[in-house]
């Protein structure tokens, strides 16, 4: 199944990337390139992750890299990647989480 990144992605991915570059772009090469390939797994394997808990819908499910959280939707015809974000961090805002 084909894997697209959604903007957000994309700008989490680069925000992840230039963060790191600051101390070593080599690093920051290397994580971004581990966090690409994770396509890869969700490609072939898109029911691999796991449901994300603040959502808790079959079709959003997130695989972790290192310290990162690559959340995703499942559709019919492809997978989109949602969200790139700190595993500390809950994807819902502070209002959200609170309902």
């Amino acid at each position: 199944m084909k894997v697209y990144w959604t903007d957000t992605a994309k700008s989490h991915l680069y925000g992840i990337r230039d963060f790191i570059a600051r101390d070593s772009e080599t690093y920051a090469r290397r994580v971004v390139d581990r966090l690409s390939r994770r396509s890869q797994q969700i490609a072939s394997f898109p029911m691999s992750g796991r449901v994300v808990p603040e959502f808790r819908i079959d079709q959003i499910r997130e695989v972790f890299e290192g310290p990162f959280r690559i959340i995703y939707y499942i559709k019919a015809d492809c997978i989109e990647v949602l969200a790139v974000i700190h595993g500390a961090q809950n994807v819902l805002s502070d209002d959200e989480a609170s309902e």
